[in-house]
């Protein structure tokens, strides 16, 4: 009788244990995601942010563009840790024609819808 009683017990508990660690694996999985989705979601906004920033301030600027300007966009790029939207941007700064430019600056703008994610 003692018997069936401990072995009632510790099946209770492994049946308690797997619960608790099914429920960890996805409590787990869920954290997984939301960290990613969080990354993603920071990543966009500033990314929005920048294209924001680079219609106003230089595609819809009537004259040259200040130096302050000029920072603020070159350190917001630079805060978007993105290889190809930095290389698309240097394109466009280090362009040495007009011509030039607005290819840049076309490219540059395709580039930053196309690396803004939506789920």
């Amino acid at each position: 009788m003692m018997n069936k009683i401990i072995i009632g017990i510790c099946l209770l508990a492994a049946v308690i244990a797997g619960a608790a660690l099914f429920r960890y694996q996805a409590v787990s999985q869920t954290l997984a995601r939301t960290q990613t989705d969080l990354a993603t979601y920071r990543f966009n906004a500033k990314t929005l942010n920048f294209l924001n920033v680079f219609i106003e301030k230089v595609l819809q600027s009537k004259g040259e563009i200040d130096f302050e300007t000029r920072l603020l966009l070159e350190n917001s790029v630079r805060e978007l840790n993105d290889k190809e939207i930095l290389a698309a941007w240097q394109q466009f700064v280090d362009s040495p024609s007009e011509a030039e430019a607005q290819t840049a600056v076309k490219n540059l703008l395709a580039l930053l819808v196309k690396k803004v994610t939506v789920k």
